[in-house]
């Protein structure tokens, strides 16, 4: 029954800057951790950035320092705020979240972000 809807995907050139927004149907407090994946087109998917319900954060090593993962609580809202994106960052970007009793784990379907040269 949870639901996670990604929104802020778009095309956006070389250097350029998105904030992909992941909306949950419930308080991001009942997840353990939530996070940001991404997959490019014949690639497998992988991590970018998550966040602990302590506010511990955990990044791909090839976006630290450009990306931030943030959240509202009152918006029930996590952020990844993308900074001086690269052509090969192009793809489907997945929210995701973990915990609960008993363990879960959800994705929302994703949104498009295309970085031109």
């Amino acid at each position: 029954q949870v639901q996670l809807v990604e929104s802020g995907g778009g095309l956006v050139q070389a250097g350029g800057s998105l904030r992909l927004s992941c909306a949950a149907s419930r308080s991001i407090f009942s997840f353990n951790v939530m996070g940001w994946y991404r997959q490019a087109p014949g690639k497998q998917r992988e991590l970018v950035a998550r966040i602990f319900s302590g506010g511990t954060t955990i990044y791909a090593d090839s976006v630290k320092g450009r990306f931030t993962i943030s959240r509202d609580s009152a918006k029930n809202t996590v952020y990844l705020q993308m900074n001086n994106l690269k052509p090969e960052e192009t793809g489907d970007y997945y929210c995701n979240a973990e915990g609960g009793s008993p363990w879960r784990n959800y994705w929302g379907k994703g949104t498009l972000v295309t970085v031109s040269s």
